[in-house]
């Protein structure tokens, strides 16, 4: 009698847990609360869960990092979930698919440990891409015998075994006589007979379209330049096959791979025409004027936008004193960067740098310095003539277009409607017999002999050094002079070559022990 009670109440709790369904699913709240009541009052266990129709039936690419007691880090791993899944129903799908016990598995997902009967939905899982993680028990920490996992994969069998049969439709048996209804109705149904198994031919596995990572092993999209999952290049040698034709996704990404392309060379081909635009600005300008914070290298001076000067060959920005002072006393007929590279001043930055005076001074000094390193010059002979030539040895005469003389380059003398024979006669004639002419010649050799003068290495005419250094220049031919070993500073290779004869600071010593700065 009480086991006839309690399969009543059993079908009534049925029948109202349906009626409480429908109540919730049509929003019938005063019709649910009154289900409720009754189904309170059977005390029966009873189960509420919402229905998988309610979550969003599109499947997501969830993004797994998988880590063991052993492992220094985690692996990243790509599985195929709904979002109405339960964590009991991930851990069965990790099972099958990769053999780990669903006992073996800590699901962690938001910082939070996660139950068997909560869904990824509760944890916030809603599209591609959103992360979790799975740690992987040992066998020894959860207490899993061999024994009790071949158990759990014979349940699991079973299981699987009784579903399958229980989506069967067992065939109709068809209609009997009057009769034999109640007869046929006691009887079990017949089995159906077993079809025979074919044997399938074997199909082919079909061709993965698409590369692996060499780092993660992730299945790239043929198209991608790089690993959607560790951000690794493509392999060099891939090509991506003809026959591939991409989904919509990558259709898209490669349009806008393709719109970011031309992007960038638009912004470029922009950056060149201002470039271009500005240079021409700058072209006009003698001195181009610095756009942006800097510091003078030499005098370490803040300098603000349009205080500096930039220089148009190596772009390095100096205060105008600074290159003032550089351009000032630079010995040298080209000035270079004072910011010890190989680039050189441009004339119109060191005109615009200095006065008229200044420049004018600076243009003399080149033009000196030009004559004293020329090997062939020829300095006219008329008294404070700037006159100078660099002659070849074809050459005999140098007419001077700043006085209006005409040189001769082999006596060294203006002997004019006289050639070279009768000047030299008259130069002897003159010599003896001319008291003036004796006492000087007389004079000058007293020099030489005392060391108060000395012969030009070069051209051999008696030079002076008055005051200062032993470094000195001929008047006549302006080449370089140590005063000390009465030889020439430098060689014909010009400044730097020792070959001369003075060869002060070579390996840090002076060329004679009373020299005094000839270097």
């Amino acid at each position: 009698m009480a086991s006839r009670r309690a399969s009543v109440s059993l079908k009534e709790a049925e029948e109202l847990a349906l009626s409480l369904s429908e109540a919730l699913s049509s929003g019938d709240s005063e019709e649910a609360v009154k289900v409720c009541q009754k189904l309170s009052q059977l005390s029966v266990p009873v189960s509420v869960s919402v229905s998988s129709q309610a979550y969003p039936h599109d499947s997501i690419r969830l993004w797994v990092g998988v880590e063991d007691a052993q492992s220094d880090t985690y692996i990243p791993v790509n599985i195929m979930v709904s979002c109405d899944m339960t964590i009991a129903q991930l851990k069965e799908k990790i099972s099958n698919d990769f053999g780990f016990a669903p006992v073996l598995q800590r699901w962690v997902i938001g910082k939070r440990l996660a139950q068997d009967h909560e869904t990824l939905y509760s944890h916030g899982v809603r599209q591609s891409g959103d992360r979790v993680f799975l740690f992987i028990l040992s066998a020894h920490a959860a207490h899993l015998t061999r024994h009790q996992h071949k158990m759990d994969q014979e349940q699991q069998r079973i299981e699987g075994i009784v579903e399958s049969i229980e989506s069967l439709q067992l065939l109709s048996r068809g209609l009997k006589a009057d009769g034999d209804v109640t007869a046929e109705h006691n009887r079990p149904p017949p089995v159906p007979p077993k079809p025979p198994t074919v044997a399938k031919p074997a199909v082919p596995p079909k061709p993965q379209l698409g590369w692996a990572c060499t780092v993660c092993t992730f299945v790239n999209k043929p198209t991608r330049p790089g690993c959607e999952m560790c951000g690794e290049e493509r392999p060099d040698d891939y090509e991506v096959p003809e026959i591939y034709q991409p989904d919509h996704a990558e259709a898209q990404r490669l349009q806008q791979e393709q719109l970011a392309m031309l992007q960038y060379e638009q912004a470029q081909q922009e950056e060149r025409e201002r470039n271009y635009l500005y240079l021409l600005a700058t072209e006009d300008q003698n001195l181009i004027l610095n756009t942006a914070e800097a510091e003078c290298p030499i005098c370490y001076t803040t300098l603000e936008p349009g205080e500096g000067i930039v220089l148009r060959e190596c772009l390095h920005t100096f205060c105008r004193e600074c290159l003032k002072g550089t351009i000032v006393n630079s010995h040298d007929a080209e000035v270079s960067c004072p910011d010890n590279c190989e680039s050189k001043l441009q004339d119109r930055e060191i005109q615009a740098l200095l006065t008229k005076e200044e420049h004018q001074r600076f243009l003399e000094l080149r033009l000196s310095i030009a004559e004293s390193r020329s090997e062939h010059s020829f300095h006219c002979q008329t008294p404070n003539c700037r006159g100078w030539c660099i002659y070849e040895d074809e050459v005999n005469e140098f007419h001077c277009d700043l006085c209006g003389e005409t040189n001769c380059i082999l006596c060294r003398a203006i002997h004019e409607n006289m050639n070279c024979k009768d000047y030299q006669d008259d130069l002897r004639i003159r010599a003896e017999n001319d008291m003036a002419a004796q006492q000087t010649k007389q004079m000058l050799e007293n020099m030489l002999q005392n060391g108060e003068a000395m012969k030009c290495p070069r051209c051999d005419i008696i030079v002076q050094k008055k005051d200062g250094c032993d470094w000195i220049c001929c008047l006549m031919c302006k080449t370089e002079i140590c005063w000390v070993t009465k030889q020439a500073r430098w060689g014909p290779g010009g400044n730097g070559d020792t070959s001369g004869g003075c060869r002060c600071r070579v390996n840090n010593q002076p060329c004679h022990p009373n020299c005094q700065n000839c270097h």
